[in-house]
């Protein structure tokens, strides 16, 4: 299953589970009814930054939204991922490990090309990140504070608060990131 129709069918159950009308869901998301609709019937791929605020608004987390849902284990090979892309493709988010309620976290492979950048949106209440440079640099702010990271580099913040990640250099960064849920 491709990541449009995976968003596709885990919004749509999303919202019906809460019981949210369209309407109602572009009022808790900030995302139009219009777009939300387009987007349960696979007609559109929304950008991250429109699943973010989906999440947010849902009060569920990203990979809610863009797990393909399987048995007990897993393996997901690169060659099978389709990221998400944001700033004209040089921001690749592919989610690795959903999100899982007796875990608390969820996984991604983060690839940023040089001049990539991508703003992230404050996430649920207490939520941390924890990050890994495997290649290149990167400048991550977390509210006020920024931090240059260079391979090998890790850093956790609270992601609760308004969040972003740069390509800090010439060459293809790439990291690891886990999203840390406190109950």
């Amino acid at each position: 299953m491709d990541v449009t129709s995976t968003v596709a069918a885990n919004a749509r159950e999303i919202r019906e589970h809460k019981g949210l009308t369209l309407d109602r869901a572009a009022a808790l998301t900030g995302v139009s009814r219009s777009m939300l609709a387009q987007i349960e019937k696979g007609e559109v791929n929304p950008t991250i930054s429109v699943l973010w605020k989906m999440a947010n608004g849902y009060k569920v987390s990203f990979t809610s939204l863009v797990e393909n849902r399987c048995g007990t284990a897993s393996v997901l090979r690169l060659s099978d991922s389709e990221p998400l892309a944001e700033d004209s493709g040089r921001y690749l988010n592919y989610p690795i490990f959903p999100f899982d309620e007796s875990r608390l976290f969820e996984t991604y492979r983060i690839v940023i090309k040089a001049g990539g950048a991508l703003s992230a949106q404050a996430h649920l209440k207490g939520a941390e990140e924890y990050i890994t440079v495997f290649s290149g640099r990167v400048e991550i702010c977390a509210g006020e504070d920024s931090f240059l990271l260079s391979k090998g580099d890790s850093i956790r913040f609270a992601a609760d608060q308004p969040h972003a990640y740069k390509n800090a250099g010439e060459d293809t960064a790439e990291l690891s990131m886990i999203i840390y849920y406190s109950r």
